[in-house]
């Protein structure tokens, strides 16, 4: 058998990424950003108020708060007459005179000479006249022209995921479009003459048709751009049409119950001439026989998955998964693991690499995971799709390994989060 890791090699150097598109910002979330976006011009490009209140002179309020008193030895309150007011989007310059104030909104440029604004709760928020009670200082509360970007910064560098904060910084910098690495196409095809869609009733011997609906469900999950083309014949001459078709389309092509059934033969006759396509055993459970190739013109990589919808989705997520990854340009195209304690014995297969469904905590008082295998014994729990769908990690045996007492340490590997 082959070893995973060099199934694993064997897939990962046929990845092709595709070639950078630019596309609008709004549809980049989650996208590997492939330029280094360049600012034209300072953010923000006007000084701007950054609170609610009145823009000053901070040298005509410094003594606000002190011991003032008039002519008579009369205490008195440092008081500033109103000349005026700005709001956000406000285009009307205004110059500030020598002990004056403007009321301003959040947002709302700067008069010019004025080099702070005064929180209201420092004044009594006079409409005409405003008393002061403590003063600022020069740059208090004000937002500096360039004091986020100033021309010539990068704003996003080549290789940075694409997110929430990046899409705000891409339409602040005035940029509607970015180059990105787009999602790889990726066609799901599932065949088996026992399979039936959720549309209809089951008859004798059916079963409905899980694996195109999760497949391709992890495939967008992984970031890929999915066609779910469903059931399809295994008549051939149509099969080989329909695979032919995904092919000038997919930079991915992933035929489920391809193998390990009825239908891996007539898969394979009907595909031989597209390409290299080799079935073989790969040393994991569940999921040791599988198919891969690269087919067509373009030599497009093609996986041939089991018919049994949990060993599918463990081949995917350990073969196709990285290969998507590496298509979108991550660097790190493996899922994050920890080391976690068993909280029961865990049995394995020998000579071959474990793939369990477990249950990952955390432990409230020492902080270290611990982990729950699910399901019942290697070899004859691998039809338990319930518990998949329980499952948030992966627990990997190696190969040498077949038993697990409870409290020994084992790598985890996280599936996607929840919640």
């Amino acid at each position: 058998m082959r070893s995973v890791e060099d199934q694993q090699t064997r897939v990962t150097a046929a990845a092709v990424a595709p070639r950078p598109v630019r596309v609008a910002i709004s549809e980049a979330q989650g996208l590997l950003c492939a330029e280094e976006v360049v600012t034209e011009r300072p953010l923000p490009g006007f000084d701007q108020a950054a609170i609610d209140g009145y823009a000053v002179r901070s040298v005509d309020v410094s003594a606000a708060g002190t011991d003032l008193r008039n002519e008579d030895d009369e205490r008195i309150d440092l008081t500033l007459p109103v000349v005026g007011e700005v709001s956000a989007g406000s285009r009307q310059p205004i110059r500030l005179q020598p002990r004056q104030a403007v009321r301003v909104d959040t947002g709302a440029p700067l008069p010019t000479l004025a080099d702070a604004v005064l929180p209201l709760d420092r004044t009594d928020g006079g409409r005409a006249r405003v008393k002061v009670f403590r003063p600022v200082r020069s740059g208090d509360y004000v937002r500096k022209i360039g004091d986020d970007v100033q021309p010539g910064d990068v704003a996003v560098r080549a290789g940075t995921i694409i997110g929430a904060a990046q899409v705000g910084l891409l339409a602040a910098v005035g940029r509607d479009k970015v180059l990105v690495h787009p999602r790889p196409r990726l066609s799901v095809i599932s065949v088996g003459g026992e399979l039936v869609d959720t549309d209809r009733t089951p008859g004798p011997g059916q079963v409905y048709d899980v694996n195109s609906y999760a497949l391709a469900a992890a495939a967008r999950d992984a970031g890929a751009d999915v066609n779910r083309v469903g059931i399809v014949s295994t008549d051939p001459k149509r099969l080989r049409e329909v695979v032919e078709g995904q092919l000038i389309r997919s930079e991915i092509v992933v035929i489920a119950g391809a193998v390990g059934g009825g239908a891996s033969d007539g898969v394979r006759e009907a595909l031989s001439d597209l390409g290299d396509l080799e079935v073989e055993r790969v040393a994991m459970h569940p999921g040791s026989v599988q198919g891969f190739g690269q087919l067509g013109r373009d030599e497009v990589p093609t996986f041939l998955l089991p018919a049994n919808p949990v060993s599918a989705l463990v081949v995917f997520e350990v073969m196709v998964r990285p290969l998507i990854r590496i298509a979108l340009g991550r660097r790190q195209p493996m899922r994050r693991t920890v080391t976690a304690r068993t909280v029961a014995p865990i049995t394995s297969i020998e000579d071959r690499k474990g793939y369990l469904r477990g249950q990952l905590m955390r432990d409230e008082g020492t902080g270290e995971y611990l982990v729950q295998a699910l399901g019942g014994a290697p070899g004859s729990s691998s039809h338990l799709l319930a518990t998949l769908a329980e499952a948030n990690c992966l627990v990997v045996i190696d190969p040498d390994v077949t038993e697990i007492r409870t409290g020994e340490e084992v790598d985890v590997s996280f599936l996607a989060q929840r919640g």
